[in-house]
């Protein structure tokens, strides 16, 4: 699995029905998280993810060092499914994606995901799996991390 992790202000995820944009997620201070399926991922991975993720300290404490994590701070957590993040530009002009999960496979564990995001104590928003979304990211410091359940776990 893979995520873009952003500290953010605030964040929202809209989609256009019948003309018209509607916001389906939407979060104040927190964290906005892209999240990609690959192939090969797991429910060990879907854990390990939701734990680093709830659990990384990109938060300022009181002496403004980054000591806190989203559940420090009562923040809340943006999901998007983003399944460009398995892109493979090394060839040509065009991305593959053979590397991502198919999309069956991939909707179950983005959505054990955010349950576990949930169970660790996040208020959490989505996306809707596999439209076409307008995502509004106010990123605060900026902060972005790339988390990597394959490249990280020992």
């Amino acid at each position: 699995m893979r995520a873009i992790v952003q500290r953010v202000k605030e964040a929202e995820v809209l989609v256009e029905e019948n003309g018209v944009e509607v916001t389906t997620g939407k979060i104040g201070k927190g964290i906005m998280v892209l999240f990609g399926v690959g192939k090969n991922d797991s429910s060990k991975d879907v854990e390990w993810m939701a734990e680093k993720i709830a659990n990384l300290r990109i938060f300022p404490d009181e002496e403004d060092k980054m000591n806190l994590s989203v559940l420090d701070i009562n923040g809340e957590a943006l999901v998007v499914s983003q399944f460009t993040l398995y892109g493979d530009c090394r060839k040509g002009r065009r991305p593959g994606y053979s590397d991502a999960a198919p999309p069956e496979y991939a909707v179950k564990l983005y959505k054990d995901f955010i349950e576990a995001l949930k169970e660790k104590g996040l208020s959490v928003a989505e996306g809707i799996f596999q439209a076409s979304m307008l995502v509004k990211i106010y990123n605060d410091g900026p902060v972005t991390l790339i988390v990597d359940s394959q490249k990280g776990q020992v």
